[in-house]
């Protein structure tokens, strides 16, 4: 199946998406650390399905008027970090949930670190909300797109979230 990939700008800065024709396999901040290299045989395609509808809902978040995604979604990684991952998503808009918090909702109440590492490789990030994840002591810490871009992101919600 081929790959695609369309960048699409974002208040915080370029985005890179990924997708395979069917699902939406990734988005990243382009110059984040994480963001993986565009392959050789991937196409730039910004009318492959889903980036149309991801970038709709992607606009409506960064207006404030969307605060869950619907798309349709395809992650590789192990079966603990899509449990976390999936954990990632039950976070409210405009609300945190500390890596302590996480590592207890997935059922893995000792494994702060591995949560950590998991959030830290989500592969859609904003969409999947690894932001939302805060410190024990409610420092801003490990997010892939950098600190600051977490800190807007987060003002952002909360500007944004209704009382």
């Amino acid at each position: 199946m081929p790959s695609f990939y369309s960048y699409h700008t974002s208040p915080w800065g370029p985005l890179l998406i990924f997708a395979d024709g069917q699902y939406l396999t990734g988005l990243y901040f382009a110059d984040e650390g994480h963001c993986p290299p565009i392959a050789s045989d991937s196409i730039e395609n910004e009318d492959a399905y889903p980036f149309s509808l991801t970038i709709e809902q992607l606009n409506r978040y960064f207006e404030g008027s969307l605060r869950e995604f619907s798309l349709p979604l395809m992650t590789w990684g192990t079966d603990f970090q899509k449990r976390v991952w999936q954990a990632l998503t039950g976070i409210p808009y405009g609300k945190t949930m500390t890596y302590t918090q996480l590592a207890y909702q997935v059922g893995s109440p000792r494994s702060t670190r591995a949560v950590g590492q998991a959030n830290g490789r989500n592969p859609v990030s904003i969409i999947v909300p690894c932001h939302r994840v805060i410190g024990a002591d409610g420092s801003l810490t490990g997010y892939g797109g950098g600190i600051n871009r977490k800190r807007a992101l987060l003002e952002f919600e909360a500007r944004n979230c209704p009382v």
